[in-house]
């Protein structure tokens, strides 16, 4: 932990270190290879293609990304029960671990629980799907609520997709104002924005090859301004085989 880091926030507060999953703690995105591992390539093909409309209508920009995302979830999880879901999110973790990964976000992830910090993730993948992943890790787990009823999925979400400004109503939601807290953050997309305008000691795509660490600069709102999060160097490991 760096002296600017001590010196920063509020004296003697408790260190909230917050790490983004996919992408910044994986070496790519989770929830669809989740998908094709759940149902199979079969059914997984047949379902995705029903996606190919509402995926151009997207790219058009006559949809959200929060939108498709919501399609994404009930083409896939409406009517099936949530246990099951949860038993193949157990299965996928084991499966995908090794190669998923990032070993130099591992060892963060290590270190900051060994320094006494509070460690959570904060996704915007279903929580269903990672919590083998935060259990495993041994941190808390802030994902994008999927609805149950009668122990089967909806194919709604229940709230807000996790990503950009929600992240940090989740995390004030469950630990209170930010400010009273020394925010470390690690993301790497769009989405991880407002998180990192609000971590006195942020990290952008910290944990991938260094060809791929662009320095966005945002305000402290999370627009576009003059605050750039620290892209911070990892090791050679990942910088070789991210």
């Amino acid at each position: 932990m760096s002296i600017e880091m001590l010196e920063a926030g509020p004296k003697g507060a408790k260190v909230l270190s917050v790490f983004d999953f996919d992408g910044t703690l994986t070496r790519h995105d989770s929830f669809v290879p989740f998908l094709r591992f759940a149902f199979g390539t079969r059914e997984f093909t047949l379902r995705i293609l029903r996606l190919v409309l509402p995926s151009l209508k997207y790219l058009s920009r006559g949809m959200s990304r929060d939108e498709l995302k919501a399609q994404l979830v009930s083409t896939f999880l409406a009517g099936v029960e949530a246990k099951w879901v949860g038993q193949k999110a157990e299965d996928f973790c084991q499966s995908v671990w090794p190669k998923l990964m990032r070993p130099s976000g591992l060892r963060s992830v290590a270190a900051e629980m060994a320094s006494g910090a509070e460690v959570t993730l904060c996704s915007a993948s279903p929580a269903l799907v990672l919590r083998p992943f935060a259990d495993r890790l041994g941190i808390k787990l802030i994902g994008t609520e999927l609805e149950v009823v009668d122990g089967r999925l909806t194919g709604r979400i229940s709230g807000n997709n996790c990503r950009c400004e929600n992240k940090v109503l989740r995390l004030e939601a469950i630990y209170g104002p930010l400010t009273q807290y020394r925010l470390r953050a690690w993301g790497d997309t769009r989405g991880d924005h407002e998180l990192l305008a609000a971590a006195q000691d942020a990290h952008w795509r910290h944990f991938h090859p260094v060809w791929r660490r662009s320095r966005p600069r945002f305000s402290k709102a999370g627009s576009p301004g003059s605050v750039p999060p620290r892209a911070s160097h990892s090791n050679s490991e990942d910088q070789q085989g991210a």
